[in-house]
């Protein structure tokens, strides 16, 4: 199962794209407005269906700005299909333009050729705020500052900006990163939030919240 980014104002446009591609097993976001979502908070996803002609901010720019946070497949969905447009896209850094209308066996194949391709080793990363992650790599960088963490570290960092504003108690965190057969408990977790706080710290941020009696959450906003 892959999760796919649909992004385009015509919410019939959206519903087709979900009800179509939640039929392979994929699970579809969908977004009616690119004011809505923030580059440097682009929320980790396989692929992204983008429209051209959005209101506020169009396609190709906004591809042009994704394109330094996040190197999975765009793919245009547009009605704008003339050659120069098209050249127009690839140049902004799209992978593939799918004109409109178009069939659902096409939209199905051009994306799961795409999902299918992605199968090669590169790296893929995602970012939230200021703090790009490095997933093949298992890098965090906030900007250009590598951060020096061990692999418990980066687990737990990544399972909390990866649902940032999600709050996980200590033994939420333990389990999804440890599972149930290692020999520790959940109060190790305190110490590691602990480190951690001290590497984000010393590049400048500090998204890790602590809400008191329940647990930890990322918040965005401080990254």
């Amino acid at each position: 199962m892959a999760h796919i980014l649909a992004i385009d104002d015509d919410e019939a446009m959206l519903s087709l794209i979900k009800n179509t591609l939640k039929k392979d097993g994929h699970e579809v976001s969908c977004i009616s407005r690119i004011t809505d979502i923030l580059k440097n908070d682009l929320p980790p996803c396989d692929l992204i269906l983008l429209d051209v002609m959005m209101p506020d901010v169009d396609g190709y720019t906004f591809c042009r700005e994704i394109r330094a946070y996040t190197d999975c497949p765009i793919l245009f969905v547009t009605a704008k299909g003339l050659e120069e447009d098209v050249g127009f896209g690839f140049s902004a850094g799209a992978d593939d333009y799918i004109k409109k209308p178009f069939s659902i066996l096409e939209l199905r194949a051009r994306v799961n050729a795409h999902l299918r391709r992605e199968q090669r080793e590169k790296t893929r990363c995602f970012s939230v705020g200021r703090v790009r992650f490095f997933l093949s790599r298992k890098e965090i960088w906030v900007e250009d500052q590598k951060l020096s963490l061990t692999k418990s570290e980066y687990e737990i960092c990544l399972l909390l900006a990866g649902n940032r504003g999600q709050i996980y108690s200590r033994e939420q965190i333990f389990e999804n990163v440890f599972g149930y057969d290692k020999e520790s408990d959940s109060s190790a977790i305190t110490e590691h939030i602990k480190n951690i706080r001290k590497k984000l710290a010393a590049a400048g941020i500090s998204p890790i919240e602590t809400i008191w009696g329940i647990g930890y959450r990322w918040n965005a906003s401080k990254g």
